[in-house]
């Protein structure tokens, strides 16, 4: 196979993974583009600094809608063949994305055409979707609207799945594989770019507190879905005593609601037992109000408070 010039941008382990996977196919990497230093450190801006390669911490791409020119410039000078973009957050403005010879790959966790977006982990568990996989596209001008170089299915959402655990036990490692099999792809001339079928797409929009915010009215399957689409971030959203309360690690468990929904019906093995339309719903973890989150049974929540 032959290798390429690569210029890899992305964060957090994912980014990491798939830089080493990268080079050890033998593609050369010319520069890695992290977010800037937080509180943590970045597991890919690690990886890159101990691996001696050229590191670039950016907040933006982009100035007034404009993009940075002397960012474009940086990029230009790296003399990339391809960008692979391993879990990007920043909007790249199309002089970077299109100025390698083979223009960027980019890593979405659903079967696209459907659930395109920022959200898509949330929304595939929120709407119930029975399976979902990984997809590797070339970015365009929209929105995960590229041309498709590899995609994997088969694989099934179940109850117990959050937004994390869908990511991290099911899809990350197939991404992974993925991007790593379409720079291959790319690089021995073989990639088949598969136009996107617009009649079978969807796209959501961000998982925010408007969407999090429990109703009550709804049934205990949506309301399972809705939890656990929303764990870790932002934690879907009720109120007590006009405080918010963010409930997680949430699934349905057996039992005829006693009381009416939102009630907290029970406190067993740590966890809270609340009644919901047609069922009952189990929830380990909440957040009350600016708290730390606990073990649900340890915070200040009592049996008979009703959730709003």
């Amino acid at each position: 196979m032959s290798s390429l010039k690569l210029a890899v941008f992305g964060q957090a382990a994912f980014g990491r993974d798939v830089l080493v996977r990268l080079a050890e196919a033998g593609h050369s990497i010319v520069g890695v583009y992290t977010p800037p230093e937080g509180r943590r450190p970045d597991p890919l801006a690690a990886e890159a600094e101990s691996s001696g390669l050229r590191l670039f911490r950016h907040a933006r791409f982009r100035r007034k809608g404009a993009p940075i020119t002397e960012l474009v410039d940086e990029h230009r000078a790296l003399g990339a063949d391809l960008n692979v973009l391993a879990f990007v957050t920043v909007i790249l403005p199309s002089e970077i994305v299109d100025g390698p010879p083979h223009g960027s790959l980019c890593f979405h966790p659903s079967l696209l055409p459907k659930f395109r977006g920022g959200n898509a982990l949330a929304w595939q568990i929120i709407e119930g979707e029975a399976e979902t996989g990984v997809s590797v596209f070339r970015p365009d001008a929209g929105v995960d609207t590229g041309p498709l170089v590899v995609q994997r299915g088969g694989v099934a959402i179940r109850d117990h799945h959050t937004a994390a655990s869908l990511y991290f036990d099911e899809l990350y490692e197939p991404g992974v594989a993925a991007m790593v099999e379409a720079v291959g792809r790319v690089a021995d001339g073989s990639a088949r770019y598969q136009v996107q079928d617009e009649a079978a797409a969807s796209h959501q929009g961000l998982v925010d507190d408007a969407i999090a915010k429990i109703d009550w009215s709804r049934d205990v399957v949506a309301l399972d879905r809705l939890i656990r689409g929303c764990d870790p971030n932002p934690g879907a959203l009720a109120l007590h005593g006009g405080e918010p309360v963010r409930l997680f690690d949430g699934r349905r468990v057996d039992g005829t609601p006693s009381g009416p929904p939102g009630t907290i019906a029970a406190l067993e093995d740590g966890r809270m037992i609340v009644d919901a339309a047609g069922g009952r719903l189990s929830i380990g973890k909440v957040r009350v109000g600016s708290a730390a989150k606990v073990a649900a049974a340890e915070s200040t929540l009592e049996i008979g408070d009703r959730l709003g």
